[in-house]
Formats: C-alpha cells, structure tokens, sequence
C-alpha cells in the first residue's frame, strides 16, 4: 500500500501549505490513528486517521479543472449577496471544487478549479511566477512611453508591479480603443486594471487567454475540462 509524507497529506487536504503543515506536526497538533506525530518524514497510507486540531481530514482523489469563466460571476464557492459563483457550474461533480486565486466579477477566461490544495497552493505562491496573459478592450491609444512605462512596472498603491509584457493587438483610431495583450507573473487586487489606469487608460472589456501553458482552446463561455494527469504533472513542476 503506497504511503504519503504526513506534512504532504496534509497540504494535499487544503489545511495548510506543507511548509506549514510542518509547523503543525513539530506543535504537537496532529494525529495518526490516535497517537500524536511530531517527527517530519512520518509516512502514513490512505487508510489511516489524520487528525489536525482535533479535525479529521477529508482525503479525496484530487481533480483540477479548466473553466471558462463568464462574467457576471464571481470566482468563490459561495457569495453572501446571491450571485452566481463559479460553484455553481461543477454541481453535478461528487466533490466540493474551489477556484485557485480569482478573476473578477465582470472579467472572463481561464479560471483553474480544483480540491488539491498542495497544488493550489504551490501555483498561488508569488515565488513561481506562473505566466497569466490577459487581452484587454482599452479606451484611448497607447504611446509608447506607456508601453514602456508597463514593461518596466508602475506603481500601484504601495507596490510596484514587476516587469510585463505588452502586445498592441488591434488598433481603432476611430473609436479611440484598443485591444492590448498583457503578460503578468503577480496577482494583485484589480492588477490588470489598475495598470492601465496607472497610465492613463481605463480598460472596457477585461480576459484572462492563458495560464501558465493552458489556455481556453476549444472551450466556451461558462464551459470546463479535466486536466489529466500530465497537465497537473506539468503545472507542479513550476517549484
């Protein structure tokens, strides 16, 4: 019968990270079939209890989804003001998913849905940088001293926003808009719009194309797909 770290089962459950699941174990606060662990590298197999803080926890075969977000709904599993969630679209699924990070309320495109929390948490850690490319509807023509100004990173709040890349996909001299691609590696509140307002530009119609090698191929609006095994394989070797 195949055994697991202690710490990874516990990360695996979506207690915590597994560096703080380490914490845990060395505090005294976990339990194998009774009996409390305080050594890291402890084994344990699918059939024996763990309990943490006197919680046992849920060991469920793992699955990861790509989700084509609509807009209009909002990247949680429950929302006090009776909104649409992306919950709402994996109903008919034996397992309780939950987004990895979030897209907001009026943006679409690539959401990931999963129960794996080690590799929730390993692709929201700011540390692996994982690739999000975004395709915004904004108002008014990008000059190239504020393309450079989003390469380089602007100031957002208290934060600088690290180097991105830019792409002018369509120009409308007309209309006075544009469609820009956006590369970014963080995932700050509104990131993407504020960036754009940093220079001057206030963005219309907001999309997330690609994270990380995934993108939204052959999928549409308020539609999903499993990752199989070489995919997640792939998203967790950005440790």
């Amino acid at each position: 019968m195949a055994e697991e770290r202690l710490q990874k089962v516990i990360a695996q459950a979506g207690i915590a990270s597994r560096r703080e699941a380490e914490k845990m174990i060395l505090a005294g606060r976990v339990r194998v079939d009774g009996q409390v662990v305080t050594k890291l590298g402890t084994k344990v197999s699918s059939i024996e209890q763990v309990v943490v803080d006197n919680q046992p926890i849920e060991r469920e075969s793992h699955h990861t989804y790509l989700f084509y977000k609509p807009r209009g709904v909002i990247s949680a599993v429950k929302d006090n003001k009776g909104r649409k969630t992306v919950a709402d679209y994996f109903t008919d699924l034996p397992y309780r998913l939950y987004p990895v990070g979030r897209l907001d309320y009026d943006t679409s495109g690539l959401l990931l849905m999963t129960n794996d929390g080690e590799l929730a948490n390993l692709l929201m850690h700011p540390r692996n940088e994982v690739d999000k490319v975004y395709v915004a509807k904004i108002k008014g023509i990008l000059q190239p001293d504020e393309i450079k100004a989003l390469k380089k990173g602007v100031q957002i709040g208290r934060y600088k926003t690290k180097p991105a890349q830019v792409k002018v996909l369509k120009t409308n001299p007309r209309a006075q808009t544009q469609i820009v691609q956006l590369t970014i590696h963080e995932g700050h509140y509104h990131q993407v719009k504020e960036m754009f307002k940093a220079v001057n530009h206030l963005v219309d119609k907001l999309s997330r194309e690609r994270y990380s090698f995934l993108d939204l191929q052959g999928l549409t609006s308020g539609q999903y797909r499993e990752l199989n095994h070489k995919e997640v394989d792939r998203l967790k070797q950005v440790d």
